[in-house]
């Protein structure tokens, strides 16, 4: 049995439209301020003569490219859940954040392979300019605005595609900061001061893209959620009136929440109805409990079916066959059975047979079926326990 999500919870329904603007005037915001300094660090580098700035320009270009993917994966995973994509569509959320990954590690393999080619032939590298310096420390102010701003944003949202636009933004001032040292040791005399900063520019930006890479991999492998997080949400379903126990709990990152599986164990003699109320009762406990969930699916057992080397209760016969064996061994027809209730507990069945009105009349019959039952079970293999019941009509 599985308690199935209903529209009143589903957390991507309807979609969260101020998150979506939000992230949307963040991005628009490192947009305008990367397009300015993309121009203004190519442009004056490449007059000047600046290896390092222009390389840190190449890097605020990145940026740029970054910032539309954050746009496009913003709108589209503000979608709801649909048929096409019943959980939602918030892992383009993560194929953004793998795309910036590359972009990132293409940029800084680059960058790197042209400094260092540059290192190898300083007697051809002409002076800098010392506009390249004070347009370095403009850079690094702009940069590191941008990323406390974005950071803020992207934590509010719990948004690990804005996180990670925001640590960009981070890793461009600090190989802004790069840039600046080299040009200015360059201006001292020291002129292989300048491509050595671009060849760190381009490693720090090759590292950058490799963590934000590997990141969004992990979470499009289904990672799973930290152990503290489990041990949370297992407290809250166990605490769930009726539930007995917990086991075969799993998460799988979905972006900035996390779909969660468990299996509930509870009373195995309860009506099918009344497990499906506690399954659904656990499910919004932990819903409503924490917010990085964004569905459950709940699996009720009647006994922990975690347990291994014991026969499963799908080995045991199914309704007709046990219907046909109960008719059997009480010796009455197909109509004297009434109702019949099957409880699967351990590797035996038992069973509630409520039988036709007109048996609890007869006391012959009735005692003749208790011994039946008296000598039949005792060789059983199928059931633990017959209950009867009779039904009275009323006159």
């Amino acid at each position: 049995m599985r308690a199935m999500p209903d529209s009143s919870l589903r957390r991507s329904e309807p979609a969260n439209e101020q998150r979506y603007r939000e992230g949307q005037k963040v991005t628009w915001v490192s947009v305008a301020v990367n397009i300015a300094l993309t121009i203004l660090q190519i442009g004056i580098g490449m007059l000047a003569h600046a290896q390092s700035l222009v390389a840190d320009g190449f890097h605020s270009l990145s940026d740029l490219v970054a910032d539309f993917l954050v746009l496009v994966a913003n709108h589209h995973s503000r979608h709801p859940a649909d048929e096409s994509h019943p959980y939602g569509h918030q892992r383009i959320e993560t194929a953004a954040s793998l795309a910036l990954g590359l972009i990132l590690f293409g940029t800084g393999g680059a960058i790197l392979w042209y400094a260092a080619g540059r290192l190898q032939h300083l007697e051809l590298l002409p002076a800098v300019a010392p506009v390249a310096f004070w347009t370095a420390l403009a850079t690094i102010g702009a940069k590191e605005g941008l990323f406390r701003y974005m950071l803020h944003v992207g934590e509010k949202l719990r948004s690990p595609m804005l996180i990670a636009n925001a640590w960009h933004a981070r890793s461009d001032a600090a190989s802004s900061l790069v840039a600046a040292c080299g040009i200015g040791g360059s201006l001292l005399g020291m002129r292989w001061l300048d491509p050595l900063a671009a060849v760190i520019v381009g490693f720090m930006i090759l590292r950058m893209g490799w963590e934000f890479g590997w990141e969004a991999l992990r979470e499009l492998m289904d990672e799973g959620l930290s152990e503290q997080a489990l041990v949370d949400i297992r407290a809250t379903l166990r605490g769930t009136p009726g539930v007995l126990d917990v086991h075969d709990l799993r998460t799988r990152r979905m972006a900035h929440q996390a779909l969660v599986d468990a299996h509930i164990r509870v009373d195995g003699r309860i009506s099918v109805s009344e497990g499906h109320r506690i399954a659904e009762a656990a499910r919004r406990r932990v819903l409503s409990g924490h917010a990085q969930v964004l569905d459950v699916l709940v699996h009720v057992d009647a006994e922990d079916d975690s347990q291994s080397g014991k026969r499963s209760s799908a080995e045991l016969p199914g309704r007709e066959a046990l219907l046909g064996h109960l008719r059997e061994m009480l010796g009455v027809e197909e109509r004297g059975i009434e109702r019949a209730v099957f409880h699967y507990l351990g590797e035996k069945v038992d069973a509630e047979v409520f039988l036709a009105p007109d048996f609890a009349a007869d006391a012959a019959r009735m005692a003749d079926i208790h011994r039946r039952l008296e000598s039949g079970l005792p060789g059983d293999m199928t059931f633990g326990s017959i209950s009867l019941h009779s039904r009275i009509a009323p006159k």
